[in-house]
């Protein structure tokens, strides 16, 4: 006997949560959401640490199916910081009154589908169990983080903190012995924001990362006023361009003269924003030739301001391609490194062999005294969230086995063998890491909201992929991201930073715009590669 009987469960609080519940509570179902912390904002909720910002321009980082809520909150700046963020989001919350639907402090550690009912019963940390229709999972791409990998961190005598675990009342840092392990897009900002602060910064360095310079103005009346008159725009502009924020590519390589593609990359880099990687030339991801010249460029960029041969050694890339990793937008970053109280330790060679009472210790002996260790290792991306809850489908499969075998999903929205279950932020979508996240997050949530709604009104109350849909799906993505030089290089977009990970390209490389419009296609075609009951 369940504690309690709904239409609907989200798994989540952050953006595409508090979007799936307001959507189908609008429908009219009985919905509740569940999120392990104690307030909204998911990514903006866990992320506090030292330095948390966006890089999407924050007007663009917004809900668009409402020209009244979006013009109602007003942004301080271009890319605004982690506090301003979550409230933003609190304040949607406020707006569309929410919290009446939301169990916070509470984790969700099992569901199970029951093919007799063909319902799912899940279970909640605390021992409640919910008997309901749907299962929607709204946990985020980037939520299972990377925390417990070396030997011994229990023994440090000093304090050891994940960045997505950062305490809420922050960490006093000021005048200690800091290290950092890590340093893609989130080691960068703690690097940069605590290196004036504490009295020792000893960053440990495995793979060097191309960082583009940020340009982050403060937004005054007029400004906040100028964004907020392109809603229209920005509405029907972002799920259509290839990465859903507001450039995009529009020139090919081949049609400008060396002269002419030197100043488009100087104007994009100039643009202080992620245009250089997201719309300067898709020709990188394809083309070794250009990927090497762009790559060059940006590596010119970084070396003019390290000037320090060993620096540069140890801070600029050489064995893959600009654009291929995640692209982290800095402001300093480089320069921190010129500072007396920093040193950089590379560990490629030399990797961290354990962590002692008095330290970090590397494979040839080295220790490393710290007083307090910042651990910005990343994620188990895309997966991570779902195979850290039992989810068992029909004849009792196991997603955590499915994909510990195979990454596979239909369109990243569900998964063969999972009726019900409605997945956001998944593999195999451009939600799982190459995408302006609300963007794709709103069209998600939506399709998943249209595809209950269809259900509903016709008579059906089952979806789920077919073997050939998904397997159609899968081909689809792969012969896309074959052809990627992202799937030629080793980072969190393919698995490779979690031990035993299933190698897969883990986001839909296809564009934004094209993704958005197969997945219109099938549910168009009455959900063409689904099965309804």
């Amino acid at each position: 006997m369940s504690d309690k009987t709904l239409d609907a469960v989200v798994i989540g609080a952050g953006v595409a949560g508090l979007y799936q519940l307001h959507q189908l509570r609008e429908q009219g179902l009985d919905v509740r959401a569940f999120d392990t912390a104690s307030g909204v904002g998911g990514t903006w909720y866990w992320n506090r640490y030292p330095g948390a910002k966006f890089d999407s321009e924050a007007y663009i980082y917004q809900y668009l199916f409402d020209e009244d809520l979006y013009k109602g909150w007003s942004w301080s700046s271009r890319f605004p910081g982690q506090s301003e963020i979550e409230e933003w989001l609190n304040y949607v919350a406020d707006a569309l009154d929410l919290r009446r639907d939301i169990s916070f402090d509470t984790t969700i550690t099992s569901a199970v589908f029951d093919e007799d009912t063909n319902r799912w019963t899940v279970t909640t940390d605390s021992g409640e169990t919910i008997d309901t229709q749907y299962l929607v999972t709204c946990c985020g791409m980037l939520s299972a983080p990377m925390a417990d990998l070396f030997p011994g961190q229990s023994d440090f005598s000093g304090e050891i903190f994940h960045t997505a675990r950062w305490p809420r009342d922050g960490v006093e840092l000021s005048g200690k012995r800091v290290g950092v392990i890590g340093n893609g897009a989130t080691g960068i900002q703690v690097i940069q924001t605590i290196a004036e602060q504490v009295d020792q910064l000893t960053v440990f360095i495995r793979t060097p990362q191309y960082a583009l310079p940020m340009k982050n103005p403060s937004y005054g009346p007029d400004d906040v006023e100028a964004y907020k008159a392109r809603f229209d725009e920005l509405r029907e502009n972002l799920p259509n361009t290839f990465t859903g924020f507001e450039y995009d590519f529009d020139v090919a390589w081949a049609d400008l003269t060396p002269a002419q593609r030197r100043e488009r990359l100087e104007a994009d880099y100039e643009n202080g924003s992620l245009k250089l990687w997201l719309a300067s030339f898709a020709e990188i991801f394809s083309d070794e030739e250009v990927s090497e010249e762009v790559s060059e460029f940006v590596r010119e960029k970084m070396r003019a301001r390290l000037q320090d041969p060993e620096l540069c050694e140890l801070l600029i890339p050489s064995d893959y391609g600009f654009g291929t990793h995640r692209v982290p937008l800095e402001s300093g970053y480089l320069e921190v490194y010129h500072r007396d109280n920093v040193q950089a330790v590379p560990v490629r060679n030399n990797p961290i062999a354990r962590i002692v009472p008095e330290g970090i210790v590397l494979e040839d002996g080295t220790l490393y005294e710290l007083d307090v260790i910042v651990m910005a290792t990343g994620f188990d991306a895309g997966t991570g969230a779902l195979t850290r809850i039992d989810i068992r489908g029909r004849d009792g499969r196991s997603l955590r086995e499915d994909w510990g075998r195979d990454i596979r999903t239909t369109m990243g929205l569900m998964v063969h063998g999972y009726p019900n279950l409605l997945t956001t932020g998944a593999p195999l979508a451009p939600s799982a890491a190459l995408c302006n996240m609300t963007t794709c997050l709103q069209q998600q949530t939506e399709w998943i909201s249209d595809a209950i709604g269809y259900l509903r009104a016709n008579g059906k109350s089952v979806i789920e992929p077919t073997e050939e849909g998904q397997d159609a799906w899968v081909a689809h993505h792969d012969e896309l991201a074959d052809a990627n030089l992202i799937s030629k290089t080793n980072s969190w977009y393919v698995g490779s930073n979690v031990p035993g990970k299933p190698r897969r390209v883990l986001s839909y490389v296809g564009g934004v715009g094209a993704y958005r419009a197969a997945t219109l296609e099938a549910a168009a075609a009455g959900y063409k590669g689904f099965s309804l009951s």
